[in-house]
């Protein structure tokens, strides 16, 4: 597949067509960043372990039977991908009370949730990506009700498979971020990434901080912790 013209470049990645219509590149960066922007870094060789930490967890849920974008990986960093458009509403599944939810609700971080909880969150840089709600999707015509129940239960179906998963490699799935968007075919896939970049992972003995927040909280050891999530997951 020929990567030709970057369609677009965002924080972590950018995102090249090919001479298909339907199908993109996407290469993974090192460039780290946080709080909506406002910190920026690198974190050596960041791009080439999510490419293949995402690439592991994609295909995990396709064999599930989750849609997804992904189409196969080319090489350390790009994978090819399904072209979707983007709804442009994040979805956050919470198991363990963690940053903001920990800070709103008064919770302790690692308060063990009594149930998931998903919360909606608009996706969009200039407002900060505000949480909304099925309502305000609504109003603002961001997605269908029946898309929206779609992706409540891709959601709850994802975090089912991947907290399963996870456990057998003694890491705690704490949270975790999903994009949605839909193909030339009309349905709904599974978009984006999920890596250290987008989940909180923790090892479930020492509760040792495995993914950005090493980076967020300038805790160190940072690629040591996204090469440690990689180790398990192919172990």
């Amino acid at each position: 597949m020929v990567k030709k013209e970057l369609l677009y470049e965002g924080k972590a990645k950018k995102i090249y067509t090919t001479e298909k219509e339907d199908k993109l590149v996407v290469e993974y960066k090192d460039d780290a960043t946080a709080f909506n922007g406002k910190k920026k870094g690198q974190i050596q060789n960041k791009g080439v372990l999510n490419a293949e930490i995402s690439t592991i967890f994609f295909e995990l849920l396709a064999e599930k039977g989750v849609p997804t974008h992904l189409i196969e990986q080319l090489n350390e960093r790009e994978v090819l991908v399904k072209r979707l458009e983007i709804i442009p509403v994040e979805v956050v599944m919470r198991n363990i009370a963690a940053g903001s939810l920990a800070r709103r609700l008064g919770l302790e971080e690692g308060t063990v949730l009594k149930r998931p909880v998903l919360e909606f969150y608009y996706k969009d840089d200039d407002l900060g990506d505000p949480m909304i709600n099925e309502y305000h999707i609504y109003a603002r015509e961001l997605a269908t009700e029946e898309d929206v129940n779609v992706i409540k239960e891709l959601s709850f179906k994802i975090n089912d498979i991947l907290v399963e998963f996870l456990k057998a490699k003694e890491i705690d799935l704490v949270d975790f971020k999903l994009e949605f968007g839909k193909g030339l075919d009309g349905k709904i896939y599974l978009g984006d990434e999920i890596s250290p970049d987008t989940c909180r992972f923790w090892d479930s003995e020492t509760k040792k901080k495995l993914d950005k927040d090493r980076f967020r909280r300038d805790l160190g050891e940072v690629e040591d912790a996204y090469q440690e999530i990689l180790r398990r997951l192919k172990n």
